[in-house]
């Protein structure tokens, strides 16, 4: 089995979530924020009966009792917070679904340097079961790497939570952005695919996403 989690998000149909599922992904994300090219509804993950793979539901802009109800409405295993929820949002979402299926995203790009970066870490460690850290500043889908600079906090910080790392990977890429990290003082857990295993928003690409777990797998055996 391979050691590093893979969580491909942005799911639009049965049929990619199915290929994503055989191929082996571990988690699957639902995109419920209404401006994303892959917005859905609840009804998509609540019909999909994958044993051994969780669901994600990603929520952006949604009140802790909205975030709830899609979670329930569409029987979701994990709760992504990418919308930069404060301490209090983490907490009582929390109190609801259990800290421990809380993704909490976070943007070393916007940290002006590591202590501030842990002191974040720290923070929002005992709110959430695992950290997502993305590039850019804010919101997703920025079709690219984690800046250099930014790379470097992630492989200086202690984590206190298992994270995954996520950022325009793909099958070129994966290799390359993993490497950074061999040496770190917390590697990360797992990879968070999308926009590079596609082939159109939304519409997973069955040979990139085979090149992406051969790209895993190689790294892993190295």
């Amino acid at each position: 089995m391979n050691p590093l989690l893979v969580k491909i998000c942005g799911q639009t149909s049965q049929e990619g979530a199915r290929l994503c599922a055989t191929l082996g992904a571990n988690l699957l994300g639902f995109i419920f924020h209404p401006g994303s090219a892959r917005f859905v509804s609840p009804g998509l993950p609540a019909s999909l009966k994958l044993p051994g793979v969780l669901k994600v539901g990603v929520f952006v802009e949604q009140s802790v009792n909205e975030t709830a109800a899609l979670m329930r409405a569409g029987r979701l295993d994990l709760a992504q917070l990418h919308g930069g929820q404060d301490r209090g949002f983490c907490r009582a979402l929390g109190d609801i679904l259990g800290p421990e299926r809380i993704i909490k995203v976070i943007w070393p790009e916007r940290a002006a340097n590591l202590a501030g970066f842990q002191a974040e870490l720290d923070e929002f460690g005992p709110l959430c079961g695992r950290f997502l850290a993305d590039a850019g500043a804010g919101g997703g889908g920025h079709g690219r790497g984690i800046a250099d600079a930014a790379a470097k906090l992630l492989a200086q910080a202690r984590f206190p939570r298992p994270w995954l790392l996520a950022g325009g990977l793909g099958p070129q890429s994966i290799g390359p952005a993993l490497a950074q990290f061999r040496q770190g003082v917390c590697p990360p857990a797992g990879l968070d695919l999308n926009s590079g295993v596609e082939s159109a928003p939304g519409i997973k690409n069955e040979t990139l996403l085979r090149e992406a777990f051969a790209a895993i797998n190689a790294h892993c055996a190295a």
